[in-house]
């Protein structure tokens, strides 16, 4: 029996890198995502297809149970190791999955491109801890690593607060859709960035991060409680400040739009993947003639 789950894309808002630590972060689900789509077939083994959002295929493979249980890297290929990595994961949470005479042919589909940064990783491990019935917060820190907050979004159709207190997810659904959102859009800066690598770099420059998880707080509650445009950019051009201090790296803006009339904010992990844009204007043309050929507006982007 043919069975298909989906899960959503994210942005993160506010609370990027110290969301680790525990500071509240404002995350927003995307209306882009991910499908999978499992069929059983005859022999003990996976039969893996992912398709780009274009109908492409970006990865094709088969996996033997025995690969999977025993956690086999046959190859230097890493997308196929990162996919047996989870997968070894849920038989080690789930070992009946892989009991049975029966294998699977696999096929993810994506609605977004894979190097939009949207949660490729999450959005999987989520279908996966759906089809295993197991949990995907669980299965993802064992496998991928991270805060979290990303198989929230996958889970949810409205923006969230998310949190973890002691190492443990806590989040709920808020009420954010600003009437300014005709100010806001997503502009893609034509790289992906490594999740991992971003997390790794801002383990080894933060200190007194207390001192930071506090202020970050206070900006997403800010967030939150005010729904005027003056109010958002202040808050958010203060966060951009606070974490090009941590991470003591130039702001995006700075580095690379220093001459746009409006403002520019990283989202998930600097340097790549998308960023935030307000402008009174639509900025279209701005970007264009930088190289910057993606850009959505708010509506186009979150779900709410």
């Amino acid at each position: 029996m043919k069975q298909t789950f989906y899960s959503n894309g994210k942005l993160l808002l506010t609370g990027e890198y110290v969301v680790l630590d525990g500071a509240l972060a404002l995350a927003l689900p995307t209306k882009f995502g991910q499908y999978l789509t499992v069929e059983p077939i005859s022999s003990k083994q996976i039969q893996w297809k992912s398709f780009d959002q274009d109908g492409s295929i970006w990865f094709d493979d088969t996996f033997t149970f025995n690969e999977i249980t025993h956690k086999t890297f046959s190859s230097e290929n890493s997308v196929r190791n990162t996919l047996l990595e989870i997968l070894h994961e849920a038989y080690q949470m789930k070992p009946d999955f892989l009991l049975n005479k029966n294998g699977f042919n696999i096929e993810t589909n994506l609605t977004f491109q894979k190097n939009w940064g949207l949660g490729t990783s999450s959005t999987l491990i989520n279908n996966i801890g759906d089809w295993l019935e197991i949990d995907a917060f669980e299965l993802l820190n064992k496998s991928f690593g991270g805060s979290g907050y990303d198989i929230a979004c996958a889970q949810n159709n409205a923006p969230i607060i998310y949190q973890l207190i002691d190492n443990k997810p806590f989040y709920r659904k808020v009420d954010f859709s600003p009437n300014f959102r005709d100010h806001l859009f997503f502009v893609y800066l034509n790289k992906k960035q490594s999740s991992k690598s971003a997390i790794a770099n801002y383990i080894n420059k933060q200190n007194e991060v207390g001192k930071t998880i506090e202020q970050i707080n206070k900006i997403t509650k800010s967030l939150l409680s005010n729904n005027d445009l003056r109010t958002f950019v202040y808050e958010i051009e203060k966060h951009e400040n606070l974490l090009s201090d941590v991470l003591e790296i130039s702001t995006i803006k700075e580095a690379f739009f220093d001459d746009f009339k409006g403002v520019v904010k990283s989202l998930g992990a600097w340097g790549g993947d998308f960023v935030l844009v307000v402008s009174k204007n639509n900025p279209t043309g701005y970007f264009k003639e930088r190289g910057f050929e993606t850009l959505l507006c708010y509506d186009e982007m979150i779900l709410k």
